[in-house]
């Protein structure tokens, strides 16, 4: 089964091998037909606390990690 894969900025890094990143998406207005924006907030791991608040970063669906952890962040491809 494929991982879901996201894009996001980080929000927060105070946490030890764990970052918080939010993702917008741009979902049509049913009734007005007006593209509004939503966000959700996903916690996902950083083993190496490589990233900081405002880094834009790509994140993959993994197996559960902890209560609220079940994302992974993705090496960059450079």
């Amino acid at each position: 089964m494929p991982r879901r894969v996201m894009q996001g900025v980080v929000v927060s890094d105070k946490m030890d091998k764990t970052i918080v990143v939010m993702v917008e998406r741009k979902i049509m207005h049913p009734l007005y037909k007006k593209f509004i924006r939503r966000s959700n907030k996903y916690s996902a791991h950083d083993e190496a606390n490589a990233h900081k608040t405002g880094d834009i970063v790509k994140i993959r669906e993994c197996r559960p990690l902890s209560k609220n952890k079940c994302w992974e962040v993705i090496a960059d491809e450079a």
